[in-house]
C-alpha cells in the first residue's frame, strides 16, 4: 500500500477522538517529555510544530514562545485547539507538511514529532521543515526508524502493510530522509521500544 494524503485524512479522522488516550498517554508521553527536555526551548523563540496532531506537544511550550502548529487533518486540529491557552501566542494551520505555506528561514525551532513516518514523502517533509528554519536554528525529531544499515525482512515488510493501513510506516530510514541536506546532528538518542523510536536533535548549518 502506498501512503497518500487522502488516506491519511481518512485514518486520522478516525483516530482523532481516541488518539490521546490510545497512543499518547499509553505510549508516547515519556518520549515527548524527553524530547522537550533535550530541546530546551528558550523564551520567545519562534516554534513550528510539524504534524501538531491533537496538540500533545503544546503543553510543553514556554508561555512566551510564538508557535505555529500545522497538520493535514482538520479533526486532529480541532482536538489541538482544545489545548490552546486563551492568552497564548499560538496559531494552528491546516496544510500539507510536504508543502508548507510558510516563509523561508522564519522559525528558530522546528519540532517533528511522529510525522516523518506518517507523511507520504518523509524526505519532502524534512526539506520543507529545514527550509523554514533559520540558519543556526534547531530541529528535533521524535519518531521510529529502520536503522540505515538494516535490511527489511519479509516479516517486517508484512507488518508494515498493516502499519500503513493504520497511518504510519515502520520501515523508513532516517539517513534516506536527511540525504542531500546540510545540517549538523547534535544528538541521536534511543527512545521507546528498545530504540526503535529515536530522538534526533539537529542544527541547521550557517
Amino acid at each position: 500500500m502506498k501512503m497518500t494524503n487522502h488516506w491519511n485524512r481518512l485514518i486520522y479522522k478516525f483516530w482523532s477522538p481516541v488518539y490521546d488516550l490510545l497512543f499518547d498517554r499509553l505510549l508516547f508521553a515519556s518520549g515527548r517529555k524527553r524530547t522537550f527536555e533535550l530541546l530546551q526551548l528558550r523564551g520567545a523563540e519562534r516554534v513550528l510544530l510539524v504534524g501538531v496532531g491533537t496538540g500533545a506537544d503544546l503543553p510543553f511550550l514556554p508561555e512566551e514562545s510564538q508557535a505555529v502548529g500545522v497538520d493535514l487533518s482538520p479533526e486532529m486540529l480541532l482536538k489541538a485547539k482544545e489545548k490552546l491557552p486563551e492568552t497564548a501566542n499560538r496559531l494552528l494551520v491546516q496544510c500539507d507538511a510536504q508543502n508548507l505555506p510558510l516563509q523561508d528561514s522564519y522559525f528558530d525551532v522546528v519540532i517533528l514529532t511522529l510525522i516523518l513516518s506518517v507523511v507520504p514523502d518523509g524526505q519532502a517533509c524534512w526539506r520543507e521543515s529545514l527550509r523554514v528554519l533559520r540558519a543556526g536554528g534547531r530541529a528535533i525529531i521524535f519518531d521510529k526508524f529502520l536503522p540505515d544499515d538494516q535490511s527489511t525482512n519479509p516479516l517486517r515488510a508484512l507488518l508494515n502493510m498493516g502499519a500503513k493501513l493504520l497511518g504510519t510506516d515502520i520501515n523508513r530510514r532516517l539517513g534516506e530522509m536527511l540525504a542531500g541536506t546540510t545540517y549538523k546532528m547534535a544528538l541521536n538518542e534511543p527512545s521507546l521500544l528498545n530504540g526503535m523510536y529515536r530522538i534526533i536533535l539537529i542544527e541547521k548549518s550557517l
